[in-house]
């Protein structure tokens, strides 16, 4: 995944000012976001001088009292806004959020649970001097995973790029860096309902590179995550990025078009031998019962598809801001 910097990107080493704002999606964090927000400006504040760092909160409202502490941190902050959704959106619908509110020459997006480690953030902005324009991150492990959530991650990923054109990186995590003009896209051209980052992103092409890291545990609480909602997320990735259940689809009624020709076959060659048809009723029944619940699924798969387009045509915004908080 590391092209070659265009002669574009290089210029870039040229400039002297860089503009970055960190969008860091929020949701049901009231104990863990006072620790993020201190390591997070402790590592910007080590950033060389010709990077100016602002902060956007972007922040899925809960029960929880995420916005009060928001609100005190802000109160004696500098360069830190947060902008507070309506409902919950999403984690998605989070950073193109931020991304559509960002003005600043590059854009860096990470959780705010502390498993994607602030001090990186140095790293990735090394890789943008060296002209690249998406500079990904890749978990090589994590901190206190299950076995059998990394087992379902890895399948997931191996999956969609055997039935993809677009190659996603496994162990890839929301937490990269874009340029200008990768965000510009998503601003102006990109504007899916159910948008899959992680695919989106590789698809759009540009220079890109990936640095690895080691993913931490969470500093508090759980994960937001359920695995209802991670798959739906990755049934989102694979209508997006593969007609493949579709085409599988034809092939097992082919597959089941043939067993039934070659059944209807050997009954009448029991017929015309023995002079009286086989009494399968059994055989019969299964046959019908196989057929009819691969029908309901592939149909299911085609209403999935059906559900991607009407979300696209009903035409609502993606997310809707109650509220706009700043430090100044």
């Amino acid at each position: 995944m590391q092209d070659l910097p265009d002669q574009a990107s290089a210029e870039r080493v040229l400039m002297s000012i860089v503009s970055v704002q960190v969008i860091c999606p929020v949701f049901r964090e009231e104990e863990s976001i006072g620790e993020f927000h201190h390591r997070l400006w402790n590592a910007l504040g080590a950033l060389p001088g010709e990077y100016r760092a602002r902060v956007l909160y972007v922040v899925d409202p809960s029960d929880d009292r995420t916005v009060e502490v928001l609100r005190r941190l802000l109160a004696s902050s500098h360069s830190t806004s947060a902008l507070v959704m309506s409902n919950r959106f999403g984690h998605q619908m989070a950073l193109l959020a931020g991304m559509d509110a960002s003005d600043a020459d590059v854009v860096v997006m990470l959780d705010s649970d502390l498993q994607h480690p602030p001090e990186l953030i140095g790293r990735l902005l090394e890789r943008y001097r060296e002209g690249f324009d998406v500079v990904q991150t890749v978990r090589t492990s994590t901190a206190n995973q299950r076995g059998a959530k990394r087992f379902v991650s890895r399948c997931f990923y191996r999956v969609i790029n055997a039935l993809s054109d677009t190659e996603i990186a496994e162990g890839g995590a929301d937490f990269r860096l874009l340029s200008r003009r990768v965000v510009d896209v998503f601003r102006n051209d990109i504007r899916e309902r159910n948008q899959f980052l992680r695919g989106l992103i590789p698809w759009i092409g540009f220079p890109s590179t990936r640095v690895e890291f080691e993913a931490e545990d969470r500093f508090a609480g759980q994960s937001k995550y359920s695995l209802t909602r991670s798959m739906r997320l990755a049934t989102d990735g694979l209508i997006s990025f593969s007609k493949a259940p579709l085409r599988f689809g034809i092939t097992i009624g082919l597959a089941f078009s043939s067993l039934a020709f070659a059944y209807a076959l050997a009954t009448l060659i029991v017929w015309l031998s023995a002079g009286s048809s086989p009494s399968g009723w059994t055989s019969l029944a299964v046959l019908v019962a196989g057929l009819s619940g691969v029908l309901l699924a592939f149909m299911g798969v085609v209403g999935l598809y059906v559900g991607a387009i009407f979300d696209e045509v009903k035409g609502r915004p993606h997310y809707i801001v109650a509220e706009r908080l700043d430090s100044e």
